[in-house]
């Protein structure tokens, strides 16, 4: 490698100790496709001499094989690392390269310029200091700056290098780069930078890339590399408030009781007074241990374990601040998000939301508007697709230790999840605590739902009839609420007609507000089980994310999920409401079984096959199910 200096001849020690002590930038590189990215960093790699003579003989031969500069090396085959993005000639994942100078540390990532992958563009500039956004000077601002330039500010990118690209093309005419800059500073005075630094450069033959160029005398700026050595950062970072998400308890033997985890941000000291979010308790730290011993302080980015005077129960999940400067901890909040998949956000569905290193089931209970990126307009919707960014609300199930993400970027972060296929569909920024719902505590009765249950003689219980419209839902719960009655049990029946003609009249039929409708239920149905009753909830309820919500309210064993299983041939001969021929003859839209999905259960703890056994057998069935399972025979104390 040819990054030499020397001192590592003359004084190994003397070069190590000054490579550890440089300052450390993470930056990313962003813009439309084929704005010259991955060249910009091959570019920086090639003149900084920070490449291996056999990466570079590499590079060399396969410049000729799926290069696209002709005779030229092709720079931008250093970070293109997969087969399909060198075939295509664009970056399709975010590829992250590490090189340094005498002055500073760097880490880069190219992200893709494709609108597909904007959820990878976002996960570069997720920890990112500086932003380095190419504009094509033969475009100009394009849709993609707009895009990639929004969500690098919402992520909290303050400092941006607008790098005008591919001068050359021009022969470094300077009214091309003026009018750009022009229109780029006026597109982006609303997004917060707290500094932009445009620069003219061709990244193709190295013009103002690592060193000033004879081509643009009329531009009197730095060079990027210069820029990058020298940008201030560190000083916004320290003055954070402590924050150390405890990823675990290092106990590894009898004597020894640290907490483990990476510092999100700030500074501490040993003899710090801290303390823990959300239980409160206060210690002062008695150590700090690294990998290579103690230590009298640390910083952000560091893995510490901090030893404390005083023995408190701390859990991973927990965040140790310094008792001047606590964490606010609440579960309910407004968000921004930007949304990351091909499946569209629904409010009221259920995910799991994870920040640091704590995971709790989430809903988005509203989404207030969505956000045009072109202008900023905000714009009313009922749906986030993917790539788009929407201001919500969230309800979180269980309260969380958090800071804005304005104030800290690490700890005002989230990823939402989806609890299906664990795919990662949501990156968000929490913008403020709901106050209202900070106010409202839950009230401690004395009459609870054991003690209503005991009256009852019974267990409470959901059963839950899922399945087509005409599989017989409606018929059998009847039944069987019926035979409860007659064995004198309590119970009470939610059917999906009948509250849609009150709680529920202001919903249609469409997947966001099928979703809201069994939202509704599931908290109403929560109530009814609280109040001791056994209830009966007969809904079509398509998706199984939304049964799943409705389970996740109850206590286990309280979700009793029925599969009506009736093929949609039969459900549809049957047709008593006359729904089928109306949705085949396209008079109802969103009809489920014909334009839209029912997601049969895959583990129900009851299926009826109707057209096995008749209403009665079903019901009868159901009912020895809660006699055999303890529901019918009195409540045992928990």
């Amino acid at each position: 490698m040819a990054h030499l200096d020397d001192l590592i001849a003359t004084d190994i020690h003397a070069y190590l100790n000054a490579q550890e002590n440089k300052s450390f930038l993470r930056f990313i590189t962003c813009g439309s496709v084929d704005d010259g990215k991955s060249t910009l960093i091959g570019r920086l790699l090639y003149d900084s001499k920070l490449i291996y003579e056999d990466q570079l003989a590499t590079i060399e031969k396969d410049s000729k094989k799926s290069g696209t500069q002709g005779d030229k090396i092709d720079l931008a085959l250093l970070v293109d690392g997969l087969a399909a993005e060198r075939e295509q000639g664009i970056t399709i994942d975010v590829a992250y390269r590490f090189f340094s100078t005498d002055k500073r540390k760097f880490i880069v990532a190219d992200t893709p310029g494709h609108v597909q992958y904007t959820r990878n563009m976002a996960t570069g500039a997720s920890t990112a200091d500086v932003a380095v956004l190419l504009i094509d000077a033969r475009y100009g601002v394009q849709e993609q700056t707009r895009r990639h330039a929004f969500i690098v500010s919402l992520l909290g990118v303050k400092n941006v290098v607008v790098a005008i690209n591919k001068m050359d093309l021009n022969g470094f005419d300077q009214s091309v780069y003026n009018a750009i800059e022009v229109e780029f500073r006026e597109f982006a005075k609303d997004l917060g930078f707290t500094d932009i630094t445009c620069i003219p450069m061709s990244a193709l033959d190295g013009d103002n890339v690592t060193s000033k160029s004879d081509k643009s005398a009329w531009y009197k700026g730095p060079s990027l590399l210069s820029y990058l050595e020298n940008v201030e950062i560190d000083a916004v970072a320290l003055e954070a408030p402590f924050r150390l998400p405890v990823q675990w308890v290092n106990r590894p033997n009898l004597d020894f009781r640290g907490f483990s985890g990476t510092i999100a941000s700030g500074v501490i000291h040993t003899g710090d007074e801290i303390i823990v979010i959300p239980s409160g308790k206060r210690s002062t730290v008695k150590d700090i241990v690294t990998y290579d011993g103690t230590r009298e302080n640390a910083r952000e980015d560091m893995a510490v374990t901090l030893t404390l005077t005083d023995e408190i129960d701390i859990s991973r999940g927990d965040i140790i601040c310094r008792t001047d400067s606590p964490a606010e901890q609440a579960d309910q909040f407004q968000a921004h998000i930007l949304w990351m998949s091909e499946n569209v956000l629904y409010p009221g569905r259920q995910y799991l939301l994870k920040t640091g290193n704590k995971t709790v089931p989430a809903s988005v209970s509203n989404l207030k508007h969505r956000i045009d990126i072109n202008d900023f307009s905000e714009a009313s919707a009922k749906t986030l697709n993917l790539n788009e960014v929407g201001v919500t609300t969230l309800s979180l199930s269980a309260p969380i230790a958090f800071d804005s993400y304005n104030q800290n970027r690490n700890t005002g972060s989230f990823i939402l999840i989806d609890r299906q296929t664990h795919e990662t569909v949501g990156v968000g920024m929490l913008d403020f605590a709901l106050r209202r719902a900070k106010n409202v505590v839950w009230q401690d009765l004395d009459v609870n739902k054991n003690i209503r249950a005991q009256q009852k003689n019974q267990k409470p219980a959901l059963l839950w009839f899922t399945g087509l419209s005409g599989s017989g839902k409606s018929t059998i719960a009847n039944l069987v609420e019926k035979r409860l009655l007659d064995l004198g049990r309590h119970t009470y029946t939610l059917d999906g007609d009948n509250v849609r003609h009150g709680l529920n009249r202001d919903l249609g039929f469409t997947k966001a507000d099928r979703i809201e409708n069994i939202r509704r239920i599931g908290e109403v149905a929560k109530l009814m089980v609280d109040a001791g009753l056994i209830t009966m909830a007969s809904f079509i309820s398509p998706y199984r994310a939304e049964r799943q919500m409705a389970r996740g309210l109850l206590a286990d064993g309280e979700f009793i999920e029925i599969f009506i299983n009736t093929p949609l041939d039969v459900a549809e001969s049957r047709d008593v409401k006359g729904l089928y021929a109306k949705a085949r003859a396209g008079e109802i839209k969103n009809f489920t079984g014909i334009d839209s999905e029912y997601q049969a259960p895959k583990n129900p703890e009851i299926e009826i096959k109707t057209t096995e056994i008749s209403a009665d057998i079903a019901a009868e069935r159901i009912v020895n199910y809660l006699q055999e399972n303890g529901f019918l025979s009195g409540h045992e104390d928990e």
